[in-house]
């Protein structure tokens, strides 16, 4: 990986290297390639804020001579299994084999398949996606780069430019920014976490995960869809993950599927939009419902809350987050009481988030088992509302 000193960003002063405020290039970066971030962080679970960090210093946000002329954003060097384009710069050694792409979106989902493919890096998606510190700790331990100080530049850059606001924008807990050069953001209470323009899909049959399905409107009779494919009405129920006693006529607009559906799907993780349910994620992805209920230890009924991460190629490690979850809380008064979440913004203290929901600090620190007054950008914070 490249370790050129990022000399934008980056001033040597008594033998530290300390990053600028603010940067007007950096912003211009992030500006641009945000999206690109956010996209490959819902595809493949890369955090957002760690691939825009890493982006803004293996490029020295879009000036380094290596980008300029490969695209390459990550600093990804060809070795041996590379068939793609290549071209020849200075780096640890004269005249070594890089990456080159045609666009740079190519090297953004270049870099996610890297990771993901790699072994050395498959811990990584094992951590919270929120915890960028950790994710920084573990690309220098599984040697991503030499520079000893790699993974303090990450973290300063997230920190710095509030970057994890995109991870948590990818994972549907904060609503999208605007442009960062303006300084304005749209207020939350206005903007719906999920505003998202409604997907449209083509008329007739078409394919999801490889699996043939049909749109078909509100007031549509199973059976009479049944007889026209040429299917008996039972096992399009089955395929649909649907019982008999749900009814003849679909009483909504939805996904209904011509064959069996996957146990898996094409992507690695769904991010839980505000209103969606498992079954219509399940539709959504082309996955069987059981199989999404058994890859993030569900029951049926279950719901995850928005924002939650689900697996759909591998097995979760843990179950996420369920909305609107009860827990016992012997703190509040012993007996049960709903939670909402909190996620921490850049420069929030624990105080002002006390005053927000009108709770004690001591009753925070309680809730939340923390050791001191200290949070983290994207840490999550239980907060009892009764």
């Amino acid at each position: 990986m490249m370790r050129k000193l990022f000399f934008i960003l980056l001033a040597l002063v008594t033998g530290n290297l300390v990053i600028a405020q603010q940067n007007p290039v950096v912003l211009e970066y992030i500006n641009t390639y945000k999206q690109l971030a956010i996209d490959e962080m819902q595809r493949t679970g890369v955090p957002a804020a760690i691939k825009l960090a890493q982006g803004i210093h293996e490029t020295e946000a879009g000036r380094s001579e290596l980008v300029m002329k490969s695209n390459n954003h990550f600093g990804i060097k060809c070795k041996t299994s590379w068939t793609g384009g290549k071209v020849y710069h200075d780096d640890d050694a004269r005249g070594e084999c890089f990456r080159s792409y045609l666009a740079p979106d190519e090297s953004y989902r270049d870099h996610s398949n890297f990771l993901r493919s790699n072994q050395r890096y498959g811990f990584l998606f094992r951590l919270d996606p929120t915890d960028y510190k950790a994710w920084a700790y573990g690309l220098k331990k599984a040697g991503y780069a030499t520079n000893i100080k790699y993974s303090q530049l990450l973290i300063k850059l997230i920190e710095t430019y509030d970057l994890q606001q995109y991870s948590l924008i990818a994972m549907g807990k904060l609503p999208p920014t605007s442009d960062l050069l303006t300084g304005i953001r749209p207020p939350a209470e206005t903007v719906p976490v999920d505003a998202t323009p409604p997907i449209v899909y083509p008329q007739g049959t078409f394919e999801i995960n490889d699996t043939k399905v049909v749109f078909v409107k509100a007031g549509t009779s199973l059976l009479a869809l049944a007889n026209q494919y040429q299917i008996s009405l039972s096992r399009l129920l089955e395929f649909n993950d649907m019982t008999p006693d749900e009814g003849d006529i679909l009483v909504e607009d939805q996904l209904v599927f011509l064959h069996r559906k996957r146990k898996t799907g094409t992507e690695l993780f769904h991010y839980v939009k505000a209103g969606e349910t498992l079954y219509g994620i399940a539709q959504a992805q082309g996955i069987r419902y059981e199989s999404l209920l058994e890859l993030n230890h569900l029951s049926a009924g279950m719901e995850p809350a928005a924002g939650e991460r689900l697996f759909l190629r591998e097995k979760s490690p843990s179950r996420p987050v369920l909305a609107g979850s009860v827990i016992t809380a012997t703190t509040v008064s012993g007996t049960q009481a709903v939670f909402t979440t909190h996620i921490v913004r850049n420069k929030e203290t624990l105080y002002g988030i006390s005053r927000r929901y009108g709770v004690s600090l001591h009753q925070l620190i309680e809730w939340n088992k923390l050791n001191g007054a200290d949070l983290r950008t994207g840490q999550e914070l239980i907060i009892y509302t009764n």
